[in-house]
């Protein structure tokens, strides 16, 4: 399957590298497709129009304000499309991409390593399962995949779509804090990042159960205890339903 990316930012070049697969791709005069090309092999093509003649798979990586106008390029000559559009709904590809297969996905940029978190739009009565199972499959090659409601693709996408930038943000409140204490700023920055994927997996291997990763760690009076506690004194639980609300919101 010959892929196309219209748009060649942070989200398309980390799902072009997690796949590593020649691509056609581009851009509105940034020259990221030319670089993006250049890395992995493939073309940066001069229009949309003819990245969608092709293409047998359209994705569409560019602004979410410029749909009307790339599909105004694009539509006519596009077989299949898969939006990574933040807001843009599967009615809003549908009416802007009249007569095709239309996906709506929100992946995240972990997928340049092979770990990202897509969530895929479940399907209507118009989908395509065969062309549905293959952009899955396309996408589970960089990451996990998972199934959500539409109506909850913009509260999902507050979770795993940011969750990069949220995660980044802990490591560096946690890492001064270790540096204040006296560690020397490379020696805390690797023990809080091996820590917290550690812990990630300990927490699968817990099937999620917190409570008890938490209880098996925190003695009563103890300083884990303590520490938690200061956490939620200081907000930890607030300020992440402030972020939710704000994202979703937005």
């Amino acid at each position: 399957m010959q892929v196309g990316f219209i748009g060649a930012g942070n989200m398309a070049r980390a799902l072009a590298r997690g796949w590593g697969d020649p691509v056609l791709c581009t851009d509105s005069g940034s020259g990221r497709a030319r670089a993006l090309a250049e890395e992995l092999g493939g073309e940066a093509l001069a229009s949309n129009r003819e990245l969608a003649e092709r293409a047998d798979l359209v994705i569409l990586a560019h602004k979410p304000a410029q749909l009307a106008e790339v599909a105004w390029e694009a539509a006519g000559a596009a077989k299949a499309v898969v939006s990574v559009l933040a807001g843009a709904s599967q009615a809003d590809l549908r009416s802007a991409y009249p007569g095709i297969p239309v996906f709506r996905i929100e992946p995240n940029t972990a997928a340049a390593i092979g770990r990202g978190v897509h969530l895929f739009a479940e399907p209507d009565a118009q989908t395509d399962d065969g062309l549905r199972q293959q952009v899955s499959d396309l996408f589970a090659r960089s990451g996990m995949v998972i199934d959500v409601p539409e109506r909850l693709m913009e509260v999902g996408g507050a979770v795993s779509g940011v969750g990069p930038a949220y995660w980044a943000l802990v490591v560096e409140a946690w890492v001064d804090a270790a540096v204040k204490a006296g560690m020397p700023a490379p020696t805390a920055s690797k023990l809080v990042i091996e820590t917290m994927a550690g812990s990630a997996e300990l927490i699968r291997a817990q099937e999620g159960d917190t409570l008890a990763v938490r209880r098996a760690v925190a003695s009563p009076g103890g300083g884990t205890a303590r520490g938690l506690a200061a956490l939620e004194r200081g907000g930890v639980r607030a300020a992440f339903a402030a972020a939710m609300d704000d994202v979703v919101g937005a």
